[in-house]
């Protein structure tokens, strides 16, 4: 019986994989193999030594301690692409009220309380009307920085409306570079976006790397007047460098998911509650994705869209399998093996995979190993989470 603790409200068409019979779930489940969840925060939180993995609902992993679950042999999963439409939606529609006075002009309309008359209402809106104009995004640069899932999406979404669209995403993949409208402009560098884009949006983990990537410095490359748009993460953009290019004009909007006290109050801002996922299309699929990578996992030892352990998948043909995870120094597989061999276990398949200092391995063996194989390997230096499956 495998058993998954659950926090937040997690989608029941995911929950649903786990078939009942094999699987306990719920969000008092003790002693877990697993934890699901979107938006809870783990920083600083006891973890049971019973825990193997965690699945994060979501594509942003900044609510887990990544560095101490790594070392701890803790795989980390999360949902890549799961969400990337309703946030291209987002993003789409915050370009466009970004552009045009919209909301003013809605919020106006709702003020005319006092206006009983048909025809003097539209009189005076026809006075009023071009406080509220604004430009058309067909013709206009957007810059996307970070081309993966959402990013592209954003990016062939903005061809569509006729805008020009330049890119920069210097760890872009092979897969993403196939999603991509050949039509982007990729730019060699930030600053090369920067300077001819009239809307610039942000598509990129918060990562140390990705940490106040819009600073100071940043902005004062912006074209004057160009509009940012942060549906990412709030930690990719210094919101107090944003408010100071706000106040001289060189950034003529900031248009972002993820709202702080600063930016209140303000004409040139348009703050969203954080609701670039929330579609029920969207915690579907992150919470059908989650489950089913967190299945093949616990059943089968396959590692697939982990943010600290590298892919690692293979077939099963017959046997049993041995999965563990260590650190990634010499001699480590070496030593395993030689315990099956000294036991005459045969080896019938094996894939050894490494990211950055630890790494994992699937082993198919032909007869089940004991339970003192199992201690001999969990022995060996630098060996955490030996499962036989």
């Amino acid at each position: 019986m495998y058993r998954i603790r659950t926090y937040n409200q997690i989608a029941s068409v995911g929950l649903s994989r786990f078939p009942m019979e094999s699987y306990e779930v719920g969000p008092d489940v003790g002693e877990p193999d697993a934890f699901v969840l979107r938006s809870h925060k783990l920083h600083g939180e006891p973890v049971p030594d019973s825990v193997l993995a965690v699945a994060r609902a979501g594509a942003g992993v900044n609510n887990i301690p990544i560095d101490e679950y790594t070392h701890r042999g803790i795989v980390v999963f999360n949902t890549p692409g799961a969400n990337a439409n309703a946030v291209k939606e987002l993003v789409t529609a915050a370009l466009l009220l970004g552009s045009r006075g919209i909301l003013d002009g809605m919020n106006r309309v709702q003020q005319m309380t006092d206006i009983t008359d048909p025809e003097v209402m539209a009189r005076q809106l026809e006075k009023e009307k071009k406080q509220f104009a604004g430009c058309e995004i067909a013709g206009r640069t957007l810059g996307v920085i970070g081309l993966g899932a959402i990013g592209s999406m954003v990016a062939n979404a903005a061809l569509e409306m006729g805008m020009h669209v330049a890119g920069f995403d210097p760890a872009l993949s092979v897969e993403a570079a196939w999603r991509l409208s050949s039509r982007v402009e990729k730019t060699e560098s930030l600053e090369a976006l920067l300077k001819i884009s009239d809307f610039v949006t942000l598509h990129v983990p918060a990562i140390e790397q990705t940490h106040h990537l819009i600073n100071s410095a940043a902005l004062l490359r912006f074209k004057s007047g160009a509009k940012l748009l942060n549906f990412a993460r709030e930690q990719v953009v210094d919101a107090d460098a944003v408010v100071a290019a706000l106040d001289s004009g060189k950034l003529g909007g900031y248009i972002t998911d993820f709202p702080v006290p600063a930016l209140l109050g303000r004409d040139d801002t348009l703050l969203f509650p954080h609701i670039g996922a929330s579609t029920a299309e969207a915690e579907e699929n992150c919470s059908v994705m989650a489950a089913e990578q967190l299945k093949d996992f616990l059943e089968h030892g396959n590692i697939v869209n982990s943010v600290n352990y590298p892919q690692t998948r293979m077939a099963r043909d017959g046997g049993y399998r041995i999965t563990f995870s260590n650190e990634n120094v010499p001699r480590v597989l070496g030593t395993v093996l030689s315990v099956l061999a000294d036991h005459d276990v045969n080896v019938i398949d094996m894939v050894n995979k490494s990211m950055g200092d630890m790494a994992y391995n699937i082993i198919d063996v032909e007869t089940r190993p004991t339970a003192g194989i199992v201690e001999a390997i969990s022995q060996a230096e630098g060996v955490m989470h030996v499962r036989v499956l």
